[in-house]
């Protein structure tokens, strides 16, 4: 059993008697955040809800899932210097909108860490899991209208199936794979290792597709932290997805969105996505890299973006993303 709460409360008048924060980065407005919490069987999970500032009606939610790896709920790594806080600055700007969003920092993660204590346990269904109890608990509280998902990189394909399995209003990609993970991980391999070892790589990678982990023997040293045995039953369970059949599944309203220099993900991805879903609406934003900010198309050149939290997220994605949001109905 799951239990959703901000600050204990669902009632309107406790809600809202949160101490109201001013923002201080771009494209926001006045808002309050109250902690809030999601148990589960093998611990708590921990999140923001952000609610607009001075509003005393219903208003529309967005569960917003972060990417793979260390990412936490906004947006950060720990792998890289610095903060881009971009999920931060998103639901900020989406308050400033009239909007509600709750962030988490997903199971292993940040605050939620001990729900997840070991690598070797810790599977890709129990992120949709996650995903689509927040969505359940979200849709229980009386002070929103509608809900719907914002899932950025890996969070994309948690998103799409949880919004299906917990029957959201509307569903976001954002800067989300449109193939097979294994397929994405050769492409981003290829330049990097020599011929030999990356014929070894697909072979390995074949193995786990099929649900067959390679032998510990037969990994050379150079890729073992990439098939450590403690990640390849994580990797069996997220490699059962293809974005492209699970987003085709989505009959509410959809929206894929990305950046034009995103260096992680591609045009080929987001493309993929929109001729699974032909009636998504596809939005291509100029200049915008993964983590959602103006930034040139070299790689060395647009990094330092991933640690700066001196710099917006893309106004444009804001107020489409926004528009789209509102203009979302109850479907359940």
């Amino acid at each position: 059993m799951t239990r959703y709460s901000t600050c204990g409360a669902l009632a309107v008048t406790m809600a809202f008697a949160a101490t109201a924060c001013l923002a201080q980065t771009p494209a926001t407005g006045p808002f309050m955040e109250q902690p809030a919490t999601l148990v589960t069987s093998t611990g708590t999970i921990y999140g923001t809800l952000e609610l607009p500032a001075g509003v005393w009606k219903t208003v529309p939610v967005v569960l917003i899932i972060a990417g793979s790896g260390p990412t936490d709920r906004n947006g950060n790594s720990k792998m890289l210097p610095g903060s881009n806080n971009s999920l931060k600055y998103l639901a900020d700007g989406l308050a400033a909108h009239g909007i509600a969003t709750l962030r988490y920092d997903k199971r292993a993660i940040g605050e939620s860490a001990a729900a997840a204590a070991k690598e070797e346990d810790l599977r890709f269904d129990m992120y949709v899991d996650d995903a689509a109890a927040w969505l359940k608990q979200l849709r229980a509280d009386k002070r929103f209208s509608t809900v719907s998902v914002a899932g950025h990189s890996e969070g994309s394909l948690i998103g799409m199936i949880a919004a299906r399995q917990a029957n959201a209003d509307g569903y976001i990609s954002l800067e989300g794979a449109g193939r097979k993970p294994e397929d994405i991980i050769i492409e981003q391999l290829t330049p990097q290792l020599p011929p030999p070892m990356l014929a070894t790589t697909k072979h390995l990678l074949d193995l786990i597709s099929a649900g067959s982990p390679p032998d510990t023997t037969t990994v050379p040293p150079p890729l073992m932290s990439l098939f450590r045995p403690s990640v390849r039953p994580y990797m069996i369970s997220w490699f059962k997805y293809d974005p492209a059949v699970e987003i085709s599944k989505l009959k509410i309203p959809t929206m894929i969105v990305q950046g034009t220099t995103d260096i992680q993900t591609s045009m080929t991805d987001a493309k993929a996505l929109a001729a699974a879903n032909p009636g998504a609406r596809f939005l291509t934003v100029d200049g915008m890299n993964h983590v959602l900010k103006n930034a040139p198309p070299g790689r060395a050149e647009q990094m330092p973006a991933y640690s700066d939290p001196s710099l917006p997220v893309v106004p444009k994605l804001i107020d489409e993303v926004s528009a789209f949001v509102i203009g979302l109905k109850k479907t359940s």
